[in-house]
């Protein structure tokens, strides 16, 4: 398993880069990742889909929710989604909120 330094913390990732321990994940890890990701600054519409990802994440056994799952729980639309977290959302948040790739995702 490798490893990498992100917001000065050493963490387990895959070979796609996720994180593969989701309890190592922090906020400042998040914000390292999404700056890599392209995003700048992660807003509170941001930070209200991370966290419903990580908790759904919790409750559905450690898999990240699909884009449906998100859009419906986190109360986004699907454009909202994706203006938020642009070129495939469900896998960048997933990325972010330091989960796995969600199933379905190439």
């Amino acid at each position: 398993m490798a490893t990498r330094v992100i917001a000065g913390k050493t963490v387990q990732v895959n070979e796609e880069g996720f994180l593969t321990n989701p309890a190592e994940w922090t906020k400042e890890i998040a914000v390292e990742i999404a700056k890599e990701e392209g995003i700048a600054e992660l807003t509170p519409a941001h930070w209200k889909v991370i966290e419903y990802c990580r908790a759904t994440a919790a409750s559905l056994g450690g898999k990240s929710p699909t884009l449906r799952q998100i859009t419906t729980g986190a109360g986004v639309s699907t454009k909202e989604l994706f203006a938020l977290f642009p070129k495939g959302p469900a896998k960048k948040v997933a990325h972010i909120a330091g989960l796995g790739k969600p199933e379905g995702c190439v």
